[in-house]
Protein backbone atom coordinates (compact mmCIF):
# COMPACT_ATOMS: atom_id res chain seq x y z
CA UNK A 1 0.00 0.00 0.00
CA UNK A 2 1.72 3.81 -0.76
CA UNK A 3 2.09 5.13 2.07
CA UNK A 4 1.79 8.42 0.28
CA UNK A 5 -1.86 8.38 0.29
CA UNK A 6 -2.00 9.70 4.23
CA UNK A 7 -0.46 13.04 4.53
CA UNK A 8 0.34 14.97 8.26
CA UNK A 9 2.04 18.25 8.36
CA UNK A 10 3.05 19.59 12.00
CA UNK A 11 2.45 23.08 12.29
CA UNK A 12 -0.90 23.24 10.19
CA UNK A 13 -3.10 23.68 13.45
CA UNK A 14 -5.34 21.27 12.04
CA UNK A 15 -6.50 18.63 14.55
CA UNK A 16 -3.85 15.33 13.04
CA UNK A 17 -7.17 13.10 12.94
CA UNK A 18 -8.75 15.74 10.36
CA UNK A 19 -5.86 15.53 8.35
CA UNK A 20 -6.32 12.22 8.01
CA UNK A 21 -10.37 11.93 6.97
CA UNK A 22 -9.14 14.87 4.51
CA UNK A 23 -6.12 12.36 3.31
CA UNK A 24 -8.29 9.70 2.15
CA UNK A 25 -11.10 11.97 1.12
CA UNK A 26 -8.63 13.46 -1.37
CA UNK A 27 -7.24 9.80 -2.50
CA UNK A 28 -10.49 8.52 -3.10
CA UNK A 29 -11.43 12.23 -5.44
CA UNK A 30 -8.09 11.74 -6.93
CA UNK A 31 -8.80 7.89 -7.99
CA UNK A 32 -5.59 6.82 -5.71
CA UNK A 33 -7.75 5.37 -3.73
CA UNK A 34 -10.29 3.23 -5.34
CA UNK A 35 -13.58 1.38 -4.17
CA UNK A 36 -12.83 -1.61 -2.19
CA UNK A 37 -9.20 -0.94 -1.98
CA UNK A 38 -7.19 -1.38 0.79
CA UNK A 39 -6.55 1.38 3.55
CA UNK A 40 -2.75 2.09 5.58
CA UNK A 41 -3.33 -0.18 8.13
CA UNK A 42 -3.57 1.69 11.44
CA UNK A 43 -0.22 0.37 12.91
CA UNK A 44 1.49 1.45 9.90
CA UNK A 45 0.22 4.92 10.40
CA UNK A 46 0.96 5.61 13.29
CA UNK A 47 4.81 4.35 13.10
CA UNK A 48 4.91 6.44 9.89
CA UNK A 49 3.61 9.75 11.68
CA UNK A 50 4.43 8.95 15.31
CA UNK A 51 0.97 9.12 16.03
CA UNK A 52 -1.19 7.22 18.57
CA UNK A 53 -3.73 4.53 17.95
CA UNK A 54 -6.19 6.63 19.40
CA UNK A 55 -5.75 9.48 16.85
CA UNK A 56 -5.68 7.16 13.58
CA UNK A 57 -8.86 4.57 14.79
CA UNK A 58 -10.56 8.55 15.22
CA UNK A 59 -10.06 8.91 11.72
CA UNK A 60 -11.22 6.16 10.60
CA UNK A 61 -14.34 4.95 12.71
CA UNK A 62 -14.80 8.56 11.49
CA UNK A 63 -15.09 7.44 8.19
CA UNK A 64 -17.14 4.43 8.72
CA UNK A 65 -19.69 6.21 10.22
CA UNK A 66 -20.14 8.25 7.01
CA UNK A 67 -20.26 5.07 4.65
CA UNK A 68 -17.14 5.50 3.16
CA UNK A 69 -15.27 3.04 4.52
CA UNK A 70 -15.58 -0.19 6.12
CA UNK A 71 -13.68 -2.86 8.19
CA UNK A 72 -13.32 -6.70 7.93
CA UNK A 73 -11.94 -7.87 11.21
CA UNK A 74 -8.23 -8.54 11.76
CA UNK A 75 -8.27 -7.60 8.10
CA UNK A 76 -8.43 -3.47 8.18
CA UNK A 77 -10.32 -1.51 6.75
CA UNK A 78 -10.99 -0.96 2.94
CA UNK A 79 -13.33 1.58 0.32
CA UNK A 80 -16.81 1.40 0.88
CA UNK A 81 -18.17 4.14 -1.60
CA UNK A 82 -16.60 7.29 -3.14
CA UNK A 83 -19.59 9.79 -2.07
CA UNK A 84 -16.88 11.73 0.28
CA UNK A 85 -19.46 14.16 -0.34
CA UNK A 86 -21.42 12.52 2.76
CA UNK A 87 -20.59 14.60 5.38
CA UNK A 88 -23.73 13.09 7.27
CA UNK A 89 -24.63 9.96 7.56
CA UNK A 90 -27.97 9.97 9.54
CA UNK A 91 -30.23 6.58 11.69
CA UNK A 92 -33.79 7.60 11.38
CA UNK A 93 -36.08 5.59 13.62
CA UNK A 94 -39.86 6.48 13.33
CA UNK A 95 -42.40 4.03 15.70
CA UNK A 96 -44.26 3.89 12.01
CA UNK A 97 -45.39 6.16 9.03
CA UNK A 98 -48.42 7.95 8.82
CA UNK A 99 -49.55 10.81 7.10
CA UNK A 100 -48.09 13.38 9.78
CA UNK A 101 -44.75 11.21 10.24
CA UNK A 102 -44.57 11.57 6.88
CA UNK A 103 -44.79 15.30 6.73
CA UNK A 104 -42.11 15.35 9.80
CA UNK A 105 -39.82 13.03 7.43
CA UNK A 106 -39.89 15.20 4.62
CA UNK A 107 -39.31 18.68 6.02
CA UNK A 108 -36.51 17.11 8.09
CA UNK A 109 -35.07 16.08 4.43
CA UNK A 110 -35.73 19.56 2.80
CA UNK A 111 -33.75 21.39 6.00
CA UNK A 112 -30.82 18.84 6.42
CA UNK A 113 -28.90 19.48 2.88
CA UNK A 114 -27.41 17.27 0.16
CA UNK A 115 -24.58 16.33 2.38
CA UNK A 116 -26.42 14.03 4.18
CA UNK A 117 -27.68 10.80 3.62
CA UNK A 118 -30.72 9.58 5.90
CA UNK A 119 -31.59 5.63 6.61
CA UNK A 120 -34.87 5.50 8.04
CA UNK A 121 -36.21 2.65 9.89
CA UNK A 122 -39.23 1.71 11.85
CA UNK A 123 -39.97 -0.12 15.27
CA UNK A 124 -43.49 -0.36 15.06
CA UNK A 125 -43.50 0.01 18.95
CA UNK A 126 -42.29 -3.20 19.14
CA UNK A 127 -39.03 -3.59 21.80
CA UNK A 128 -37.34 -5.95 20.13
CA UNK A 129 -37.27 -4.50 16.78
CA UNK A 130 -36.48 -1.08 18.65
CA UNK A 131 -33.56 -2.85 19.94
CA UNK A 132 -32.15 -4.58 17.30
CA UNK A 133 -32.49 -1.73 14.98
CA UNK A 134 -30.13 -0.03 17.20
CA UNK A 135 -27.59 -2.66 18.19
CA UNK A 136 -27.11 -3.16 14.14
CA UNK A 137 -26.99 0.47 12.98
CA UNK A 138 -24.52 1.23 16.17
CA UNK A 139 -21.03 2.72 14.94
CA UNK A 140 -21.79 2.95 11.44
CA UNK A 141 -23.37 6.27 11.43
CA UNK A 142 -22.80 10.00 12.18
CA UNK A 143 -26.07 10.37 14.14
CA UNK A 144 -28.73 8.81 15.65
CA UNK A 145 -32.19 10.10 15.42
CA UNK A 146 -34.57 8.39 17.28
CA UNK A 147 -38.68 8.18 18.24
CA UNK A 148 -38.75 6.19 21.29
CA UNK A 149 -42.36 6.63 21.99
CA UNK A 150 -43.38 5.23 25.41
CA UNK A 151 -41.72 1.89 25.11
CA UNK A 152 -40.56 1.35 28.66
CA UNK A 153 -36.89 -0.53 27.94
CA UNK A 154 -35.95 2.23 25.30
CA UNK A 155 -33.42 4.54 27.13
CA UNK A 156 -31.31 1.79 28.40
CA UNK A 157 -30.82 0.27 24.57
CA UNK A 158 -30.60 4.39 23.64
CA UNK A 159 -27.71 4.60 25.98
CA UNK A 160 -25.93 2.03 24.13
CA UNK A 161 -24.77 4.65 21.15
CA UNK A 162 -22.55 6.96 21.42
CA UNK A 163 -24.27 9.97 23.62
CA UNK A 164 -22.74 12.64 21.85
CA UNK A 165 -25.03 11.39 18.57
CA UNK A 166 -28.26 10.89 19.68
CA UNK A 167 -31.02 12.74 19.34
CA UNK A 168 -34.74 12.33 20.49
CA UNK A 169 -37.71 12.81 18.17
CA UNK A 170 -41.34 13.56 19.38
CA UNK A 171 -41.78 11.82 22.61
CA UNK A 172 -39.11 12.12 25.77
CA UNK A 173 -39.15 11.11 29.37
CA UNK A 174 -36.75 11.97 32.30
CA UNK A 175 -34.95 8.77 31.53
CA UNK A 176 -33.94 10.60 28.16
CA UNK A 177 -33.65 14.35 29.22
CA UNK A 178 -29.72 14.16 28.85
CA UNK A 179 -30.34 13.91 24.97
CA UNK A 180 -30.98 17.01 22.52
CA UNK A 181 -34.83 16.81 21.58
CA UNK A 182 -37.56 17.99 20.00
CA UNK A 183 -40.55 17.24 21.26
CA UNK A 184 -43.96 17.12 22.46
CA UNK A 185 -45.09 17.68 26.23
CA UNK A 186 -48.70 15.86 25.19
CA UNK A 187 -49.41 16.65 29.44
CA UNK A 188 -49.60 20.44 28.68
CA UNK A 189 -50.56 20.50 25.59
CA UNK A 190 -53.85 18.44 25.98
CA UNK A 191 -54.47 20.71 29.13
CA UNK A 192 -53.74 23.56 27.20
CA UNK A 193 -55.72 23.24 24.28
CA UNK A 194 -58.72 21.43 25.90
CA UNK A 195 -58.52 25.19 28.10
CA UNK A 196 -58.77 27.10 24.68
CA UNK A 197 -61.79 25.04 23.71
CA UNK A 198 -63.14 25.46 26.85
CA UNK A 199 -66.27 27.83 26.23
CA UNK A 200 -67.31 25.44 24.09
CA UNK A 201 -67.34 22.45 25.93
CA UNK A 202 -69.43 24.31 28.63
CA UNK A 203 -72.49 22.97 26.03
CA UNK A 204 -71.30 19.24 26.71
CA UNK A 205 -72.35 17.26 30.23
CA UNK A 206 -69.46 14.58 29.70
CA UNK A 207 -65.44 14.24 28.21
CA UNK A 208 -64.81 11.08 26.96
CA UNK A 209 -61.16 9.85 25.95
CA UNK A 210 -60.79 6.92 23.52
CA UNK A 211 -57.27 6.02 25.31
CA UNK A 212 -56.45 2.40 24.17
CA UNK A 213 -52.88 2.92 25.72
CA UNK A 214 -50.87 0.96 23.42
CA UNK A 215 -49.65 3.76 21.13
CA UNK A 216 -51.12 6.77 23.07
CA UNK A 217 -48.47 8.78 25.35
CA UNK A 218 -49.18 8.95 28.86
CA UNK A 219 -49.07 12.55 29.13
CA UNK A 220 -52.32 12.70 27.22
CA UNK A 221 -54.46 11.07 29.59
CA UNK A 222 -52.55 12.54 32.36
CA UNK A 223 -53.30 16.04 31.17
CA UNK A 224 -56.75 15.56 30.24
CA UNK A 225 -57.71 13.72 33.43
CA UNK A 226 -55.88 17.21 35.29
CA UNK A 227 -58.18 19.31 33.21
CA UNK A 228 -61.22 17.88 34.04
CA UNK A 229 -60.58 17.81 37.84
CA UNK A 230 -59.52 21.02 37.79
CA UNK A 231 -62.72 22.19 36.43
CA UNK A 232 -65.17 19.92 38.04
CA UNK A 233 -66.18 18.27 34.62
CA UNK A 234 -67.66 15.18 34.50
CA UNK A 235 -65.27 12.85 32.28
CA UNK A 236 -64.48 8.85 31.25
CA UNK A 237 -61.56 7.57 29.98
CA UNK A 238 -61.98 4.37 27.96
CA UNK A 239 -60.05 1.77 25.96
CA UNK A 240 -62.48 0.86 22.92
CA UNK A 241 -65.17 2.45 21.45
CA UNK A 242 -66.12 -0.40 19.21
CA UNK A 243 -69.30 -1.36 21.94
CA UNK A 244 -70.28 2.16 22.91
CA UNK A 245 -73.17 3.85 22.10
CA UNK A 246 -73.23 8.07 21.76
CA UNK A 247 -75.10 9.74 24.07
CA UNK A 248 -76.26 13.32 24.08
CA UNK A 249 -74.13 15.79 25.45
CA UNK A 250 -70.69 13.63 24.84
CA UNK A 251 -67.57 14.74 23.49
CA UNK A 252 -64.87 12.54 22.22
CA UNK A 253 -61.29 13.32 22.70
CA UNK A 254 -60.25 11.04 19.78
CA UNK A 255 -56.17 10.63 19.39
CA UNK A 256 -56.47 7.52 16.78
CA UNK A 257 -58.13 8.22 13.59
CA UNK A 258 -59.68 4.97 13.06
CA UNK A 259 -61.58 5.84 15.92
CA UNK A 260 -62.76 8.43 14.39
CA UNK A 261 -64.15 6.79 12.05
CA UNK A 262 -66.16 4.62 14.17
CA UNK A 263 -67.46 7.27 16.11
CA UNK A 264 -68.78 9.35 13.02
CA UNK A 265 -70.51 6.34 11.46
CA UNK A 266 -71.99 4.98 14.78
CA UNK A 267 -73.37 8.86 15.23
CA UNK A 268 -75.16 8.42 11.69
CA UNK A 269 -76.91 5.29 12.64
CA UNK A 270 -78.08 7.16 15.09
CA UNK A 271 -78.89 10.49 12.92
CA UNK A 272 -77.23 12.79 16.45
CA UNK A 273 -75.75 16.10 14.76
CA UNK A 274 -72.29 16.63 15.08
CA UNK A 275 -71.31 19.99 16.99
CA UNK A 276 -74.47 19.88 18.57
CA UNK A 277 -75.65 16.54 19.76
CA UNK A 278 -72.42 15.61 20.38
CA UNK A 279 -68.50 16.52 19.97
CA UNK A 280 -65.31 15.43 19.01
CA UNK A 281 -62.05 16.71 19.32
CA UNK A 282 -59.24 14.73 16.89
CA UNK A 283 -55.78 14.43 17.48
CA UNK A 284 -53.15 15.45 14.61
CA UNK A 285 -54.33 17.72 11.84
CA UNK A 286 -54.68 16.82 8.11
CA UNK A 287 -56.22 18.06 5.07
CA UNK A 288 -59.57 15.91 4.83
CA UNK A 289 -60.35 16.89 8.55
CA UNK A 290 -61.01 20.41 7.29
CA UNK A 291 -63.47 19.09 5.27
CA UNK A 292 -64.95 15.83 6.41
CA UNK A 293 -68.47 16.72 8.22
CA UNK A 294 -67.83 20.39 7.44
CA UNK A 295 -64.53 20.24 10.01
CA UNK A 296 -63.47 18.60 12.75
CA UNK A 297 -61.67 19.76 15.40
CA UNK A 298 -58.26 18.92 16.42
CA UNK A 299 -55.29 19.25 18.69
CA UNK A 300 -52.40 19.02 16.97
CA UNK A 301 -48.47 19.98 17.05
CA UNK A 302 -46.95 21.50 13.63
CA UNK A 303 -44.92 17.98 12.63
CA UNK A 304 -43.25 20.31 9.15
CA UNK A 305 -41.71 22.56 12.10
CA UNK A 306 -40.72 19.49 14.01
CA UNK A 307 -38.89 18.25 11.43
CA UNK A 308 -37.32 22.03 10.32
CA UNK A 309 -36.21 22.41 14.14
CA UNK A 310 -34.56 18.17 13.97
CA UNK A 311 -32.83 19.47 10.99
CA UNK A 312 -31.55 22.77 11.94
CA UNK A 313 -30.44 21.19 15.43
CA UNK A 314 -28.06 18.51 13.78
CA UNK A 315 -26.61 20.89 11.52
CA UNK A 316 -25.71 23.79 13.96
CA UNK A 317 -24.47 20.77 17.01
CA UNK A 318 -27.18 22.23 19.29
CA UNK A 319 -28.17 20.15 22.18
CA UNK A 320 -31.27 21.89 23.46
CA UNK A 321 -34.32 20.02 24.57
CA UNK A 322 -37.22 21.74 22.38
CA UNK A 323 -40.84 21.66 23.03
CA UNK A 324 -42.67 21.75 19.92
CA UNK A 325 -45.50 24.41 19.08
CA UNK A 326 -49.27 22.74 20.11
CA UNK A 327 -52.59 24.14 19.06
CA UNK A 328 -55.87 23.42 19.23
CA UNK A 329 -58.07 23.96 15.28
CA UNK A 330 -61.77 25.05 16.49
CA UNK A 331 -63.87 23.57 13.65
CA UNK A 332 -67.81 22.59 13.28
CA UNK A 333 -67.41 19.51 15.27
CA UNK A 334 -67.16 21.09 18.59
Amino acid sequence: MNMKIISIQNNLGIPKYRQIISSVENAIENEKLKKDEKLPSINKVCLEFSLSRDTVMQAYEELKKRGIIYAILGKGFYVKSTEIKIKQKIFLLFEELNIFKEDLYNSFLDNIGKNAQIDIFFHHFNSQVFKKLIHDSNGNYTKYIIMPANLTEAASIIKTLPVNEVYILDQTNLDLETYPAVYQNHKKDIYEALLKGKHNLTKYRKLILIFPGFREPLGMKEGFEKFCVDFSLEYEIITEFNSREIKIGEVYIIPNDRDLVSVIEKSKLKNLKLGQDFGIISYNETPLKKVVENGITTISTDFKAMGKLMAKMVLEGNNEQVENKCALILRNSL
